[in-house]
């Protein structure tokens, strides 16, 4: 289970004339975060630097990237990262773009400002708790329908399409853990699941 944001934001500062615009979004793959970069980049092709961070849960760990984009090294990237690990925020990405103002900040002033248009847009977004899952089609017969959504409603497991035909196919989505012991305890349930199928593994709201 890891913590992440509900909803993309933008919030701005400005630092001795520079204009600091810190967009924040919710990814799923470093392939995702890769195209929102360049399509800001695209967006503020006219600013000095478009600055980023982000950080993706997977199964083999916690992935994260970041680029100072031509600021001093150490500058901006790194110290907008440390904004994520220090709130243990994962499939987050974070692009601050700046517009220069004339007036040289230093190492000191431009770790600041960037720390402090990532918090700052930060504030505003609500955080949630997401795992990795699967989504999964079940067929059960329409005798068994309401002991099984009892059954999902008791163990927190979202039911999001049905489709009524021969039998009820149920979508849900599930955690590994919670469909192990779906699985599992088959003999201990008291409804019968037709046929089992994986559609495919995606993140779930806990």
């Amino acid at each position: 289970m890891f913590k992440t944001i509900s909803e993309n934001t933008v919030a701005e500062i400005v630092e001795k004339k520079s204009k600091f615009i810190a967009n924040i979004f919710y990814i799923e793959s470093i392939e995702e975060a890769e195209k929102i970069i360049k399509e800001n980049k695209k967006k503020y092709f006219d600013a000095r630097h478009n600055c980023y961070a982000f950080r993706v849960f997977t199964k083999e760990g916690i992935v994260d990237r970041f680029s100072d984009d031509g600021e001093p090294s150490g500058t901006a990237g790194s110290p907008m990262l440390n904004v994520l690990v220090s709130q243990n925020l994962n499939n987050i990405l974070v692009i601050v773009t700046r517009y220069f103002g004339g007036i040289l900040l230093g190492t000191g002033g431009l770790v600041r400002a960037y720390t402090g248009a990532t918090i700052k847009a930060l504030e505003s977004v609500s955080e949630i708790n997401k795992d990795l899952g699967l989504e999964v089609r079940l067929d059960i017969s329409y005798s068994d329908f309401e002991k099984v959504k009892y059954y999902f409603n008791q163990n927190d497991i979202k039911i999001v399409d049905l489709n009524y035909s021969e039998n009820v196919s149920i979508i849900v989505e599930i955690t590994d853990e919670k469909l192990g012991e779906l699985v599992e305890n088959k003999e201990n349930i008291n409804f019968n699941i037709i046929k089992q199928e994986i559609i495919r593994e995606k993140y779930i709201q806990i």
